[in-house]
This record gives structure tokens, C-alpha cells and sequence, in this order.
């Protein structure tokens, strides 16, 4: 994939990732949400630190990943629930994997232990990507909220590292 880069995220990505992340909750099966945040509302609920992007040869921001703290009590500080979203027109070329790749290297860096996430069993190649990644399910949660009017499950994944202890 040497056409794709991934570094930081930065402010004047704003927009790609906002256009991206809507992408997504438009496809239906990414999010109990429907409208992307403002940059604001982004900003201000996800790790700095542990926000990347995939850019292509040109610098267009294809996709990102990023992570928010699961709690704000000092014992689950080494705990973050993440997201990854690809542009559509880019999806099947390794660009997700290649994000949490870097993100399970940030968050490791950073002494972060657990990694989890919820995907809706019907996101097939999610799940896939994640469990290729070293995610597990921990479990499903049967008609946990509404989307679109209809109840949706979520599957719970995780990934412990092997070597924060």
C-alpha cells in the first residue's frame, strides 16, 4: 500500500473527516448515530494523541481512526472505545487495518491496554477487520437502542494488549 500514508490529524482535516464519518452513518450500519458531529463536538471527545488519518499520494484524507476514553474514573484510564471510518470509494484496500495498525501502536505507546468497540452484526467486514486485528467479541448486546426506527444489537469487541500489563 505504498500509495497510502497515514500521520496525525489535524484541524485542516476537519472536513474529510467529517465527510467520511457521514459517509459512513449514511451507509446505515456504522453508528447508532445519523449526523456527523461539528469538528467542535469531535474535538473535544476524542484523545488527541491517538487521532490518525490515511492520506493518499495527493494528501486527500481517505480515512481515520481515533479514540475517546470509555470513562473519566483514574482506573479505566488505560480503556478507550475507538472508531474507524474509510471513504467509500476507497474501502477494500487495507486502509482500516492499516489504521488500527497505527492506533494499537499509539495507544500501546501510550500504555493503553484495552481497545473496544461496538460494531452492528450486520457490518460483516468490520468484524472481520477487527478480529483480524486481534480483537475478540466479548459478547452481544441484544436491542441495546433504536436506529432508523428499528432495534439494533451491537457486538462488543476488545483488544487487550499483549504487553501493557
Amino acid at each position: 500500500m505504498a500509495d497510502i500514508s497515514v500521520r496525525p490529524m489535524a484541524d485542516a482535516d476537519a472536513d474529510r473527516v467529517l465527510a467520511i464519518y457521514q459517509a459512513g452513518l449514511d451507509a446505515g450500519n456504522a453508528s447508532f448515530e445519523v449526523t456527523a458531529p461539528t469538528w467542535a463536538a469531535f474535538d473535544a471527545t476524542r484523545l488527541t494523541a491517538h487521532r490518525f488519518v490515511a492520506v493518499d499520494r495527493v494528501g486527500t484524507v481517505c480515512g481515520w481512526v481515533a479514540v475517546s476514553p470509555t470513562s473519566t474514573r483514574a482506573v479505566y484510564a488505560g480503556v478507550v472505545e475507538h472508531s474507524v471510518y474509510v471513504d467509500p470509494a476507497a474501502q477494500g484496500r487495507g486502509i482500516a487495518r492499516l489504521l488500527l495498525d497505527t492506533l494499537i501502536a499509539s495507544t500501546e505507546a501510550a500504555g493503553i491496554w484495552t481497545i473496544q468497540s461496538g460494531v452492528f452484526p450486520e457490518n460483516a467486514a468490520s468484524l472481520r477487520l477487527h478480529q483480524r486485528a486481534g480483537f475478540r467479541v466479548v459478547g452481544v448486546r441484544e436491542r441495546v437502542g433504536r436506529h432508523h426506527d428499528r432495534w439494533r444489537d451491537v457486538v462488543l469487541l476488545e483488544r487487550r494488549s499483549p504487553t501493557v500489563t
